[in-house]
């Protein structure tokens, strides 16, 4: 990797202190587990288990994707007309993301979405009257199951859509989920492109493709969060660098989909430190702002004109947290730590080496109050992790987070830009890493 603007060795220190806190994590899990502390997972900080027999052959097609991505996608990202670069990076993280999942069995893909507690199994309720079931959905929430309880009615009427559509089914949903997360490769590197160049944004596309992350994306339905909060940052960064009228419709379009964010999840609110920290770096015109601004309210606008009070749904939600009887019973101090670990996992060790770097271009950059090589890359991903930290330190998201850090994470892969293609050692670890969780965990998604 590059060694500009960081100290030696302080990127082999960043990994050896991923590796420790990854250990440490599941050994203090086990820890309050064995003495009768943390019962609601069986496998903390993961909500999910440890395999009885670790998959072996299960995952030959997934070791040949990443063996051929290492070894092709560094030579693809660098060569390609920089039009079919997105499209090969989408093409490339869906494959991925389906391999993995596939370990397990063809029906391994929609599985996740068939549990009791997803949002499939409470469409029976809102099939009669969408219109009623989003205009009594805080009061009715409690009867909802447990995803649907959890969230505010985007998702659900991401499910309506589907099924009006002719698309109904977790198998359409899950196919959809894919899609959308997948693509987010795609749009994060157009973003990196409208904030550190395109070099850059070729160096980080590989990573992208070959993310540990792809665990989850088939199939939570975070992933499907993930792509509409990058494809709304990537119109807007597209927007700021367009000249004349042209730059209204990209940042009304991506005003639109980061506008959807906080009714897709609650969570996600501080996700938009990402755009912000974009917006910051590629300094749109005011009218491209004011177009952007104008698109953000056109969800919220209409949802609340349809009977869904934002704040309501908000003040239900945790109501309904802090009686249940699962995650609001986890450890606060544990998970505080543990769900940070969780984080290094989706985005593996190559983000681990990179991130001294980055860390150090945002503090020469607030020094020297000017823009310093690696700005580019550095800050969305430092925005990523603020907004992960602030998301973490509310206590909200105690366990889980394999799902919840996943729109999250995705911007976090973009320091590892800073590795000097072809970089394939590194690829290599961060494959080896979503194989070797895949081989020995068990994932409820």
């Amino acid at each position: 990797g590059r060694r500009a603007g960081r100290r030696p060795g302080a990127g082999a220190w960043a990994v050896a202190v991923w590796a420790a806190a990854i250990v440490a994590a599941f050994a203090a899990g086990w820890w309050l587990r064995r003495a009768g502390i943390a019962t609601e997972d069986d496998l903390p900080p993961l909500h999910a288990r440890l395999r009885e027999s670790p998959l072996t052959w299960e995952l030959l097609a997934a070791a040949a994707v990443a063996a051929a991505g290492g070894a092709v996608l560094p030579v693809l990202a660098a060569r390609l007309p920089w039009r079919w670069v997105p499209p090969v990076a989408w093409a490339g993280a869906a494959l991925w993301a389906v391999a993995l999942a596939a370990s397990d069995g063809p029906g391994a893909l929609a599985a996740p979405l068939d549990a009791p507690t997803e949002y499939p199994a409470g469409m029976a309720q809102l099939r009669p009257d969408v219109l009623e079931w989003l205009r009594t959905f805080t009061e009715r929430l409690h009867g909802y199951t447990t995803h649907v309880r959890g969230h505010p009615p985007g998702p659900m009427l991401v499910l309506w859509a589907l099924e009006a559509a002719g698309l109904g089914g977790t198998g359409w949903l899950a196919a959809a989920i894919i899609a959308a997360g997948s693509s987010a490769a795609a749009a994060i590197a157009v973003t990196v492109r409208c904030t550190a160049g395109e070099e850059a944004a070729r160096a980080a596309v590989p990573f992208l493709v070959l993310a540990p992350l792809a665990l989850w994306v088939a199939t939570a339905m975070d992933a499907f969060f993930l792509g509409v909060g990058a494809w709304g940052t990537a119109l807007a960064a597209v927007a700021a660098r367009r000249a004349g009228r042209a730059a209204f419709p990209a940042a009304a379009g991506g005003g639109i989909l980061l506008g959807s964010l906080p009714y897709l999840s609650y969570g996600l609110l501080p996700l938009f430190a990402v755009p912000l920290a974009v917006l910051l770096r590629v300094r749109p015109r005011r009218a491209v702002l004011a177009a952007g601004a104008a698109g953000l309210t056109v969800v919220p606008a209409a949802l609340t004109a349809l009977g869904f009070w934002w704040p309501d749904g908000v003040r239900a939600t945790l109501d309904t947290y802090l009686v249940s009887g699962g995650s609001a019973q986890r450890s606060y101090w544990y998970f505080l730590f543990a769900d940070l670990a969780v984080l290094g996992l989706l985005t593996g060790p190559a983000v681990a080496h990179a991130l001294p770097g980055a860390f150090g271009a945002l503090r020469r950059a607030a020094r020297l109050r000017a823009a310093v090589p690696g700005l580019g890359t550095a800050l969305p991903a430092g925005a990523a992790l603020l907004g992960t930290l602030a998301l973490d330190v509310s206590g909200v998201t105690k366990g889980e987070v394999e799902r919840i850090w996943v729109p999250f994470a995705a911007w976090l892969v973009v320091a590892a830009a800073a590795h000097r293609p072809p970089a394939r050692a590194w690829l290599a670890a961060q494959a080896c890493t979503a194989l070797a969780v895949q081989a020995l965990v068990l994932s409820h998604w």
